[in-house]
Order: structure tokens, then sequence, then C-alpha cells
């Protein structure tokens, strides 16, 4: 056996596995092979939508399941012992790997990330594979573990026997606010993109501290009912008998996987609370209230709770004169740990003050890189009475009879103080007509209105441009407020990937937070949004993957230029700490502080072009402090236009460019192939030509949306040298005809005539390019010409048939190359 032609799966099986089990590695509890940790990127190109390669490493090693503490890179032996390293160093920093090896099955690299190791890289002969033991002990003093939080850290994850296994990102986060509270941090602070799953990783964290005995009584806060009910049923459920709601109000809720259950609660009717569960859930408002007598968490002692989560703590729990704060004020010796996907940093709020720099972050971008969260296209809508505010002519009225105020009106007036019902009709077209276009007119959808009375005229706008629709079901388009109990009452089914209807529904603020719209695919913004935290908070609405229903990408419609906040530096960056105000010092910044990023590299003093200076939360009303609700004003035929429309995409980057799909592709295919030359170079040294395709579409650039711009008759090497490098195209039955006027047939009989003939007409009508594969002599029309063995044989044999292949192939090409 000569190593080195081995595969590296023959170096794995051979060399690799058999000198790590025998360094005393658990081959069914702790080596892992092949582990795919990302699902691929979410490309869409138009209607099509492909995912990009998957991370995948080659080894993880675990002390226990879900506690990594090795990775292994592999190459063939052709390779040099220490040839995988780099890419086992970046996989390593995104899982959290401290000890990382590359092997060829000659020896091991190994390289220590923990900066504790005398000699930071060394090789290791191949017998000489660190112990489970010896890697472990050196993670324990990486971490700085006493044996008491060794215990805990060591405390197994919740395993249901499903297979389910969290993702590598929670594991990351369930793992580092496990070790921080092990080792007696009481505050800690989890940042996690929407739709990266919290509230699992929070079940994790607490069953891992509960089964260890270090917490036993545990409360967990959010500020949806539908939050707490689901959490209930669903991923909290293995508390079972252990876990009650603080409410008096029983009800039966379905569970994720279509049964039912009832949900427990810990108040009676008179509001006296049972004290003898572990587990408790509640809602903020449940608890705490203005009044002395809706401060229900005071029948609580101080010391009562070891554990407190609080969820989507980026809200009222992060000011420091909130209600909420109070409840976390009152049991301020309880471990405490804040989830969000939205850290809140403000002059006046912080998230960061109270709870620390986060123990663990993951981003949107992150998500959208790895595959986990959806990307976006986003369509800007400009609107003339927007664009150019509205000025009334001298003596206009309203629909009262009364002069409307002489003033330049915009975007901000409008539908808060000042009602065009045109502009809401067009609103309200521009939605359906995208609906309508598209093909599915049951895409799951919020619009966001100024207000309460904003989403009661959009959605019988709404009805009356889907009057078909709703005709056959008066559900497909709902209102969902806070005062609306009818339009609550759907908001279970406007969630459920099952149910039909609600189809569309308009909302002021209550979806824009917290609601786990699994299928939305169109999310509309008819209202300013001022604060960058609820902005991403409304882009989390659409951002989760559900592959059942073929939800991949989602569509954010923007009339009112929100989608601004992208120019944002703070959009989707790391949580940055604006001021960090000492003890006795205000609570405003001096004048002049220097600001960092989060590098802590100094930026300008002035904001630089590229920034976009966002103003507080924008209120949603306009109320002078201390004075009365203003009236809206309600003006009649004044008309709306549209003035532009744009579509942006999302780049390899993450980031959001306005440009047709010929002007991208053109770009991305100059950036792989730097010249005409070596474009035509690598085409025609690639004997199987698919070869090249299937690398454009690893890389996102499937060539199928080019076919369809700009013709389906044309090879796929036509469509890269006329869009790449403006190359006048020909089609294939031109290519075709090209080879036949060339009489490059005539040295071969009959039956091989007949084959090249049927070979070529396969060609121009169905795209066929990789000739030279066999496989297709089993095809119809060339499968009655005879066996695949007899059609070779005309040719002279195999060698004879890939060599007339390679030619004709060669033909196909010729004037370009």
């Amino acid at each position: 056996m000569n190593k080195k032609d081995l595969s590296e799966r023959d170096i794995c099986s051979k060399f690799i596995t058999p000198a790590v089990r025998q360094a005393g590695w658990d081959e069914l509890q702790q080596i892992r092979e092949e582990v795919s940790f990302t699902k691929g990127r979410i490309i869409v190109r138009g209607k099509l939508v492909t995912r990009g390669k998957a991370k995948r490493a080659d080894y993880v090693l675990y002390h226990k399941p879900n506690l990594p503490i090795a990775i292994i890179e592999a190459k063939d032996n052709t390779h040099a012992v220490g040839d995988g390293l780099q890419q086992a160093l970046e996989y390593a920093e995104i899982l959290g790997i401290p000890f990382v090896f590359a092997s060829n099955g000659d020896g091991f690299v190994f390289h220590d990330r923990t900066g504790l190791a005398a000699v930071k890289e060394e090789t290791l002969a191949l017998d000489a594979f660190p112990s489970p033991a010896e890697l472990w002990a050196r993670y324990v003093a990486w971490k700085g573990l006493t044996p008491e939080a060794e215990r805990i850290v060591q405390q197994d994850y919740f395993e249901d026997g499903s297979g389910k296994a969290p993702r590598y990102y929670q594991v990351n986060a369930v793992n580092a606010a496990v070790e921080a509270i092990a080792k007696g941090q009481d505050r800690a602070l989890l940042v996690m993109a929407t739709g990266t799953g919290k509230t699992y990783t929070a079940f994790q964290i607490i069953w891992r501290l509960w089964k260890a005995g270090i917490k036993k009584r545990i409360l967990f806060l959010a500020d949806r009912n539908i939050l707490v009910d689901q959490t209930m049923v669903n991923d909290f459920r293995p508390f079972g008998p252990a876990m009650a709601k603080l409410s008096t109000d029983a009800k039966t809720i379905e569970r994720d996987d279509g049964s039912t259950t009832d949900i427990v609660t810990a108040i009676d009717r008179k509001r006296r609370i049972d004290t003898s569960y572990e587990v408790y859930l509640g809602l903020y408002q449940a608890i705490t209230g203005p009044d002395e007598r809706q401060k229900l968490f005071r029948e609580f002692s101080p010391g009562f709770f070891d554990l407190i989560i609080i969820d989507e703590c980026h809200r009222g729990s992060a000011a420091a004169d909130s209600a909420w704060r109070e409840i976390l004020e009152h049991f301020s010796s309880a471990t405490q740990v804040g989830l969000t996907a939205t850290p809140k940093e403000t002059k006046y709020v912080s998230n960061i003050d109270y709870f620390g720099k986060p123990v663990f972050s993951y981003s949107l971008k992150q998500g959208i890189r790895d595959g986990f969260l959806a990307p976006y296209k986003v369509i800007k809508v400009h609107i003339d009475r927007d664009v150019e505010g509205y000025r009334p002519a001298k003596g206009t009225l309203d629909r009262e009879g009364n002069e409307v105020e002489d003033r330049i009106y915009n975007t901000k007036d409008f539908d808060r103080t000042l009602v065009i019902d045109d502009r809401t009709k067009l609103v309200a077209k521009k939605v359906s007509d995208f609906l309508k276009e598209s093909g599915d007119r049951f895409q799951k959808t919020i619009v966001f209105c100024v207000d309460e009375e904003h989403a009661a005229r959009m959605r019988q706008a709404l009805v009356n441009e889907n009057a078909d629709l709703c005709d056959a079901n008066p559900r497909y388009v709902m209102r969902i407020t806070g005062s609306d109990a009818e339009g609550q009452s759907q908001l279970g089914n406007f969630i459920d990937p099952e149910s039909r209807q609600p189809i569309i529904v308009t909302t002021s603020r209550l979806l824009s937070t917290g609601v786990d719209a699994q299928t939305c695919r169109l999310i509309v913004l008819d209202r300013s949004v001022g604060s960058m935290t609820e902005f991403k908070q409304i882009v989390g609405r659409g951002t989760r993957v559900h592959e059942d229903s073929r939800k991949f990408y989602f569509t954010l419609m923007d009339f009112r230029g929100a989608t601004n906040h992208f120019a944002d530096p703070d959009f989707d960056g790391e949580p940055v700490q604006i001021y960090e105000p000492g003890e006795g010092d205000p609570m405003t910044p001096p004048e002049g502080a220097p600001v960092t990023d989060e590098d802590g590299e100094e930026l300008p003093s002035e904001p630089s072009t590229e920034e976009t200076v966002v103003d507080g939360d924008t209120p949603d009303i306009s109320i002078p402090a201390g004075g009365p609700k203003r009236q809206k004003v309600y003006v009649d035929g004044v008309g709306a236009t549209i003035v532009t429309e744009r579509v942006e995409y999302l780049d390899e980057d993450g980031k959001l460019v306005t440009e047709s799909l010929r002007d991208f592709t053109k770009k991305a295919l100059q950036k792989h192939f730097t010249s005409l030359d070596a474009f035509l170079r690598r085409w025609k040294g690639e004997d199987r030509k698919r070869a090249v395709i299937e690398e454009l579409e690893a890389e996102g650039l499937p060539l199928e949306p080019l076919a369809e711009e700009f013709g389906k008759d044309l090879d796929p090497f036509d469509l890269i040298c006329h869009v790449a490098f403006d190359r006048p195209p020909l089609t294939r039955r031109e290519r075709a005809a090209n080879v036949q006027k060339r009489d490059v047939f005539t040295k071969f009989g009959p039956q091989a005539r007949a084959v090249l003939d049927a070979l070529l007409a396969k060609y121009a009508d169905e795209g066929l390019i990789d000739l030279a594969d066999a496989a297709v002599l089993r095809l119809p029309p060339l499968n009655t010409l005879g066996t695949p063995v007899q059609l070779i044989r005309a040719f002279g044999g195999k060698e004879a048939f890939e060599q007339a292949m390679r030619e004709v192939q060669s033909g196909l090409y010729q004037e370009s190359a």
C-alpha cells in the first residue's frame, strides 16, 4: 500500500482515527467525524434560491457531549503534515475550541490557543496524540475553574432522545453562560440575533444549573403572554410538574408538535402564590405595576430565587427608573441573565451598564452568513408627498370643515397629525401588487403602521384591494393591535405555519418584537422607525428560515426611509458601550469625550459621510409634554403617486447593493476570472465543463437567472463570455451547426456518426455539455442506437470514444479558444 495513493478519507480511517483512539478517546462519546456546523449561506437570485457550502470540520473531539475541546483537520498524504492547520484555526475560532491539530497521517501539528503552553505550536508523532485527561486538564487551567466550578461545567445538557442537538453557537452561548456563573459571576448578558433560538439556549442554561443543584428556584421573565405560554409547552416542557406560570388564568395551549397541554398556574383567584414550584415563568406586567397592590413580586422574599432569566432585556428592563427594573432589584441576590437580540446603548439606557459586557454574542450578519437566518431583499418605494412634502393651498378645508394649517407637512406628519387617504390607498395597492405579481398571494405579511388608527385604515384599504380573497375568507386581512381583542385572538393563527389565515396583518407596535412568525415573507414599513433597537427587532420578524414551507428569504418593503438604518455603523455590529459612568458620575457623557468602535479604536469626532445620524425613539403619537392628545387632520382629494422604486440585494459580504443582476454577476465573474484569456484557459483545460459551473454555484453565482434574462438557448460558455467580457454570444444550435460544417465526422463509421449527430442535437436542444460522460449513451434517443458497450465499440473503444468527444467539445468552442 502506497500511502500517497490513499484518499483523505482513507488517511482518516487508517491512521488518524486509530491514533486518536489509541490515546484514550472514546469513539462513540468523544470523537465525531465530518462535523458540519453551519448550514451554508442562503443565496437569492430572483426566485432562484441556493445555499453556499457549509463549513465542515474533519474531526471534533469532546470532553463530554456538547463540550468540544479539540479539532483536527485532515489532508491526504500528498500534503505536508501541517497543511490543514490554518483552516483548522479558523474553524476553532468559530467553534470556541482551544486545541487545534492538523494531520496527513504521518503525525500531528498541535497548536494550543490557550496561551498557557510553553510551546505554542509543535509537531507530534502519530502515537503521541494527547489523552482526553491531558487536554481537559489544560482546558480547566485555561478557564480557571475551581473543582466546584469544574463539576458544574461538566453537568450534562438535556437530551430527549430525538437526536436534536443545539447548534454550534448555542453550545458556545450555553457553555459561556454556565462557565461564567460557575465562576461566581452574578450578572450575564447574551446577545443573540432574533431567530437564533434564545429561549432554547436559556432552557439549556437553566437545566444544567438546576440539575447541578446550584440554582434551585428559577424565574423566567418575558413581556408577551404568548412568549411565556409557548415557552412553557415547548422549550421548557422537560421541567414538567416543577414548573408553573405566575398567572391566575389557566388555558390550553397547542405545542409545536400539534398536541395540546394545559398551562399550570401558581396564583389562585385570591392572588395567593403557591411557592412549592421550582421554575416560574411570568410576565413583567402581571407581577408589577404603578400601584403598590400590583407589585405581586413582593410576595416572594428577596432571596427566594437563585436565578432569573430576563427575556428581551433591551426594552423596559434596561432603564434604571423602569417599573420592571424594580423586580430585578428586589431579587438582587439572584444570578440574573439577560437575553437580547438588540442591546440598548444610549446615553440614558444601558444593558451593559447593568449586566456587564456580553459573555457571548451572535449577530444577524453571522446568522445569515452561516445560513441559519434568512437573507432579505429590500424594496424602497418613494411617494411624491413624502419626497416633496405637502403644503395645503390657501383655504383648504379638512373633513370637519376646518381650515388646514398652512405649513409644509412631511413623512413624520403623515398618518400621525395629517391623514391623506390617497396615500394610504396607494401603499395598500403597492403591497397588494407585490403579492399578486409574486404569484403567491398567501405570503404572510406584516404591515407596520404609525398607530392603531392608521392600522385600521390600512386594513380597510388592503381589504378593498383584495376583495376577492376577503370574500372567500374575511380573515385574509386583519388588524392585530393592543386594543383589538378580536385581532389579538388571531395572533396564534398568524404565527402558526400550518394556519392559512390571516395572511396580511396590520399593526403598530404589537408585532415588532418577540413574535415568532416563522413563515413571514413580507414586512412592510409604513412608519418611521427612529430607534435602531426597534428597527433590528422589526427586521428580525422575517429572519427565521422555515424549510418545510420553502421560506428561505423575505422581502422588506419600505415606504418611509426606515431602511436608511442599513447605512448606520451600529446596524448589526457588536454591542458598543457609549459611556461607562463610574460611581457618582452623571448618566450623560461629558462633552467632547472620545468615542471608540468595538475594537477600541478611536473614531473621528465628526460623523463620516458613510454614517447616518439617528434620533432617539420616535413616540407613538405626538403629544406635547403634559398636554392633551393632538387630533389628526383628515384631508381628502390630495392624491399621491410613486416617484421611484428600487430593488436592493444582499451581496456576498451581507451588504445591500443597488444594481441589476447583470452588473452584479459581471463584477462577480470578473473577480473569479481576471480576464477573458484566464476564463478561456480554465474552460479549455477542464475536461468536465460542469465542474466550472458547479464551482460558480458553490460561490453563489448560479447561471440559471442569467439564462432567464439572456436566453435559455445559450451555452454557459456564452453566458459567461457575454456577461463578463462583452463577447457576442452564439446559440447552442449555432455552435452545433459550426461543428457539423467542419465535417469532423468523416473519419468515423455510420454508427459512430449517428451517435455524434444525436449528441450534438441533445447539446443544442437540452444544453448537454459534458459529452464524454458515457452515461448519456443510456438516454434517449441514444439508447435506441445500441447499448453503451456497442456504441463505444463503434468508436474503437473507450479511449477512442473519449478522444472523439474531446475533439467535438473542442470544436464547439473553437472560434473563441
